[in-house]
């Protein structure tokens, strides 16, 4: 697993790209990846193009980061899932809560 994230804009912009499993094991680093900016100010680019596997730990640190950037108001992009992740996401309805490309 591994989590890179580029900030943009001023702390407008974050884009986070989660390669391999997105699991428990990603929280210090996935709250890393946007600890430096105003969450409720930036828009959220989430990349899971590579990502193999989703876990319920890392559906909750996708809701924590909508929470933290303003909830219904967040702007959050999650972007690339495909097979088992997207069909995770689905499942969980997380298509009524984040812009799902």
């Amino acid at each position: 697993m591994t989590i890179n994230s580029v900030i943009l804009a001023g702390g407008r912009e974050v884009s986070i790209k989660v390669d391999g499993r997105f699991d428990f094991s990603s929280h210090m680093e996935f709250g890393q990846a946007y600890a430096e900016v105003d969450p409720a100010r930036a828009h959220y680019c989430i990349d899971l193009s590579q990502t193999e596997y989703i876990d319920s730990a890392a559906l909750g640190m996708l809701l924590l980061l909508r929470e933290k950037a303003g909830g219904s108001e967040a702007h959050i992009t999650i972007n690339g899932c495909q097979g088992g992740v997207r069909q995770t996401l689905e499942v969980s309805r997380f298509h009524q809560l984040f812009d799902i490309v």
